[in-house]
């Protein structure tokens, strides 16, 4: 877990026409909670209402002075996009992202009006976000750069100082890669992420994560090769010796996404349950 620091408010103004409300929903996986983005003065974009928290609702409402006009989802995880059916049932406003896929942990209730694809843009009298799709996290995942600022709005695709859950089927490392060098090429000036501060030094971040993940791959595939005809759950504790077993579940989800990877790279192959090393 990162440490957010005290910087981080319940409210704040972080750029021209560009403020954040923190929802009230801590815990291990949210940080302090989700980051709420109002975008634009007299006419408001909302990015992630988070989840559908009534107080939370309320608080948008009312820095927003019932200016909402867009509402966008960076993709549907619980902790996200629950709010945006509330928010819209009280503004009327026009829905943005792309639909939820199949899965347990995703939020049907999101329905949008407008179906966005990479490098589709809203385009407004006061500001431009353009939609960068972003699969790794989720399929559906969708960043938001706001061209004027040269800020990219990263839902829970980049964090600082931390890295976020690759669930297979639908989390996927190797599209999560692709996609963190996607942004890198962006060369934003800052990053608005999904929870925690702003990031004013994106490329050393990005690096950060890319790094640790291939870091994280190279030992999956020692431990493949060392210890051949071993399952999932069995390599974990080889794996993640720096990880609290209260948290082996997590870690062997992130270690499947790490070895599924490999098999696309055609660097292991599975055997029923068990991996071993390609030659």
């Amino acid at each position: 877990m990162p440490d957010f620091g005290p910087s981080l408010l319940a409210f704040a103004e972080l750029a021209g026409g560009v403020r954040r409300i923190v929802a009230p929903n801590p815990s291990m996986m949210t940080g302090p909670g989700t980051n709420t983005y109002l975008v634009g003065n007299a006419e408001i974009a909302v990015i992630d209402p988070g989840p559908s928290i009534a107080g939370h609702i309320e608080n948008i409402l009312l820095k927003s002075k019932g200016c909402v006009r867009w509402i966008l989802a960076t993709h549907t995880h619980p902790d996200h996009s629950p709010g945006v059916a509330a928010l819209a049932g009280k503004t009327g406003a026009e829905i943005l992202g792309m639909p939820a896929p199949d899965g347990a942990h995703q939020d049907k209730t999101f329905s949008p009006t407008r179906v966005l694809a990479d490098g589709d843009v809203l385009e407004t009298d006061e500001f431009r976000l353009q939609a960068v799709h972003t699969p790794g996290h989720a399929s559906n995942h969708l960043c938001y750069r706001h061209t004027a600022l040269n800020w990219l709005f990263t839902g829970d695709h980049v964090i600082d100082g931390s890295t976020v859950v690759i669930d297979p089927p639908d989390g996927n490392m190797k599209h999560y890669i692709e996609s963190l060098n996607k942004c890198k090429d962006l060369d934003c000036d800052a990053l608005a992420p999904g929870h925690g501060d702003v990031i004013d030094d994106p490329i050393r971040v990005i690096d950060w994560i890319i790094g640790h993940r291939l870091e994280r791959e190279a030992r999956v595939l020692d431990a493949v090769e060392r210890n051949p005809g071993l399952t999932t759950g069995e390599l974990v504790p080889l794996v993640y010796k720096d990880v609290d077993p209260k948290l082996y579940g997590w870690a062997e989800r992130s270690l499947l996404a790490h070895i599924l990877k490999l098999e696309a790279d055609e660097l292991v192959e599975r055997a029923g349950e068990c991996w071993k090393r390609l030659i």
